[in-house]
Order: structure tokens, then sequence, then C-alpha cells
């Protein structure tokens, strides 16, 4: 299955509580933080909601 990695460049200080735990959620902590998830529809709708905080890198 095709996995994307994901690393948060933008902090999350002044977002919605949604977005907050959204972050959490995906493992994400810290600026410069990076996990690696796998390509579910769970997971891009995450990414989706906090899009404007991460960059999503596609993992070969």
């Amino acid at each position: 299955m095709a996995e994307f990695k994901v690393t948060q460049i933008k902090s999350e200080i002044g977002g919605t509580s949604n977005q907050r735990n959204t972050l959490r959620s995906l493992g994400l902590k810290r600026i410069g933080d990076t996990v690696v998830k796998e390509d579910r529809p769970e997971f891009r709708g995450m990414v989706s909601t906090v899009a404007h905080l991460v960059v999503v890198e596609e993992v070969k």
C-alpha cells in the first residue's frame, strides 16, 4: 500500500481545537516532526484539516 510522509512546518498556536487535536492524532507534536502514514481516507481527511500547517510527500 502507498504511504505518505507528513511534516509539521507551522505552529498549532492560534488554531482551532479541532486542528490541534488532529495534529496530535497524526502524531505531530512540534514543528519539524515527521510521521509516515498509510494512504487511507482517514489520514487524507486529517491532513486536509491541517493542510496549511503541514507538508505532505509521497514515500516510494
